[in-house]
């Protein structure tokens, strides 16, 4: 059987080829999916799509009458996809929601720990041999108040790396997780709670119509004013917009992203022969309290694995007949309408 992998990149074909060898064939497509390059996947059965794919209606739609059958979703996020309409054309879909909570959660935690203490600036000081401290000061992480948005997999690992640091832990989700609690005394707050009692503030939630902008410019404005704010959940998470005024008024202290809700056709290339036209991100990079990475948080050689072979699991699965039609409704929408869950 082929598999038409859409957007395939460099950094996770090897992990993708050595889980396929000697049971598919993997047809790489290095264009994302759209209804113009939907046609490169006539002849396969089932593909494979990442963020930065579109899988709308007309889309599978399309996927459909060339006969796929199967799509797997090289990621946790799962919102490019047009779940309902899936399931009317007969395609079964997964996504990998759990293929390494540890590469997501420990970069949320390095974007912290970078911004405390300067070391953007300190680098490039030190590189033009200006060994000056003044204005490096950043502050003790332990015995500070952190707000995890969103306190699944994910949220509840970064939970337990900020204990070790000897933070106080308040989280916020519409599912409580008992052993937070118990392990890290997690404490389950109001979101607006958390905003006004968080030194550190931390979005774990995926992108529903419930969450797109959840942190506003009313949101922003509860938050305690010099808040160091970090997303690696998705961009449209935060209304960038109203954050960069908050960074701007001094609301905002901190603010480390690795998801842009401008992201789509920007990330995930090199631009650098070219100006930046995204006026909205060239100016958050002019800010020296502001630090984005290219959403790059899942980007370890342990989570590139568990992605190649859980989506090729559940495929064998699928063709053995012994993961149930109905299983995939149950984890791709599994929880509440409103959950925060990531």
């Amino acid at each position: 059987m082929t598999i038409t992998v859409f957007s395939a990149y460099p950094f996770e074909q090897p992990y993708l080829m050595a889980e396929a060898q000697g049971r598919y064939e993997l047809n790489f497509v290095a264009d994302a999916l759209t209804l113009e390059t939907a046609a490169l996947a006539q002849g396969s059965a089932a593909v494979a799509v990442f963020v930065t794919d579109d899988a709308s209606a007309p889309i599978l739609e399309k996927l459909a009458g060339l006969g796929v059958r199967y799509l797997l979703v090289r990621a946790a996020g799962h919102d490019q996809v047009d779940i309902p309409a899936a399931h009317r054309l007969g395609l079964r879909v997964a996504n990998v929601p759990n293929y390494s909570p540890f590469a997501i959660a420990e970069h949320a935690l390095t974007l912290m720990l970078a911004l405390n203490r300067h070391l953007q600036q300190s680098d490039s000081q030190v590189r033009r041999g200006d060994f000056r401290l003044d204005n490096l000061v950043g502050f003790n992480l332990h015995g500070k108040t952190v707000g995890i948005i969103g306190c699944g997999t994910i949220g509840g690992t970064l939970a337990g790396l900020l204990h070790g640091f000897g933070c106080r832990l308040l989280g916020t989700d519409v599912v409580e997780d008992e052993s937070l609690r118990q392990r890290y005394g997690l404490e389950y707050v109001p979101l607006d709670t958390l905003c006004a009692l968080s030194d550190v503030i931390s979005v774990h939630t995926p992108l529903t119509p419930a969450t797109r902008h959840l942190l506003n410019a009313e949101q922003l404005g509860k938050m305690k004013r010099g808040v160091m704010l970090i997303n690696t959940g998705r961009g449209a998470i935060l209304d960038t917009q109203a954050a960069l005024a908050a960074v701007e008024s001094g609301q905002v202290g901190y603010l480390g992203l690795d998801v842009y809700e401008n992201e789509k056709g920007l990330f995930f290339k090199d631009h650098s022969a070219q100006p930046l036209h995204d006026l909205l991100l060239k100016k958050l990079l002019s800010l020296p309290n502001v630090l984005i990475t290219g959403h790059q948080g899942f980007l370890t050689s342990e989570a590139l694995t568990s992605i190649a072979s859980t989506s090729l699991a559940t495929l064998d699965e699928w063709l053995a007949g012994t993961r149930p039609d109905n299983e995939l409704t149950a984890a791709v929408n599994a929880g509440p309408a409103l959950s925060i869950q990531a």
